[in-house]
């Protein structure tokens, strides 16, 4: 059976929890320093493209931002035993915020299995590029995250294949999004408040 992404209309009345509950939830799944970090610039370029977006297309920012924040909420445990730290991630997600888009963006960070439509699938397309933008603690180009990405995980050809599939998808996001707000995305270094 293949999976086919849901389409969810943001729903206003669902639950979005603020930084400062986001910030509890780390503290909660000990969260170390450096991915705390690492999320907390994940959202910092989600939120400059919500930005860049909100003229354009409905954009539910807080939940993008909740969504950024916490995509890498699992990944402390699956490193001590073990698993999918996205998947893990998305259950912990939807069992503590029940917002079905905020767990769609933690369960796809790593790879999303639908169309690149931004104006269908705006939250976990942001989440995903904006989570290749980060290495580590650093906001870089897509280039320099996937040279380091191949460089540590490029251990077989079965991980370079992901790789490579990963690196080709998010190409075609950051096109989606050049051409969908007449922008150079790549070319911001979105720790300035604006556009480079």
């Amino acid at each position: 059976m293949i999976f086919k992404p849901a389409h969810y209309p943001y729903n206003k009345n669902w639950t979005v929890p603020s930084r400062e509950e986001c910030f509890r939830y780390w503290e909660e799944f000990k969260l170390p320093g450096h991915i705390q970090e690492h999320s907390r610039l994940v959202a910092v370029v989600a939120e400059e493209i919500c930005l860049l977006a909100k003229d354009d297309i409905p954009v539910p920012t807080g939940a993008v931002i909740a969504s950024a924040l916490l995509h890498d909420l699992g990944k402390f445990y699956c490193i001590e035993h073990g698993g999918f730290h996205n998947q893990l991630g998305a259950s912990l997600v939807m069992e503590l915020t029940r917002n079905p888009a905020i767990a769609q963006g933690v369960m796809h960070h790593v790879f999303w299995p639908g169309d690149i439509d931004i104006e269908k699938f705006f939250l976990p397309l942001v989440i995903i590029y904006s989570d290749k933008r980060v290495k580590h603690d650093q906001i870089v180009s897509l280039e320099t995250r996937f040279d380091d990405l191949f460089s540590r995980y490029g251990i077989n050809d079965r991980m370079n294949g992901l790789m490579q599939k990963s690196w080709d998808q998010a190409v075609a996001i950051q096109n989606e999004l050049n051409r969908k707000f007449g922008t150079d995305i790549n070319a911001c270094a979105f720790n300035c408040r604006r556009l480079v």
